[in-house]
């Protein structure tokens, strides 16, 4: 491996990771996710090759929010392992494979700042709205 980290297999769709994450995201604002943020680790981290933080306005929409990823890689064929946090709903971890969405509440997000671990990483540009 010479240090270099491998690109995780895919078993569902071949979609690639920032396809992925820009399906996810436009899903995200549209379902009033707030303050997405996208970062591209490819080449830089085992765990995935996206890292997004977004905030929830409630337990509530944090759970609905999580719940929805899920019916959308269910719909695109996405693969999904994991999910954590769900019964507190202040902070969800949706594990997608080569994409891992981190949905917060405003305050969790602000004690613990997830963007500062990823300064480094190329943020992903927004998804122009619709509109």
């Amino acid at each position: 491996m010479n240090g270099e980290y491998m690109e995780k297999e895919k078993i569902y769709a071949e979609v690639n990771s920032r396809e992925k994450a820009e399906s996810i995201r436009a899903w995200l604002e549209e379902h009033r996710a707030r303050d997405a943020a996208f970062f591209d680790l490819q080449g830089t981290n085992p765990l995935a090759e996206i890292m997004a933080v977004v905030s929830a306005t409630s337990v509530r929409h944090a759970r609905s929010l999580a719940d929805g990823l899920l019916e959308l890689c269910r719909e695109r064929n996405f693969e999904f392992l994991r999910m954590e946090g769900y019964q507190t709903g202040l902070w969800i971890l949706v594990d997608l494979n080569d994409v891992i969405v981190h949905i917060m509440q405003e305050a969790e997000r602000d004690i613990y700042h997830l963007e500062s671990l990823w300064r480094d990483a190329e943020r992903l540009p927004d998804v122009p709205s619709a509109s």
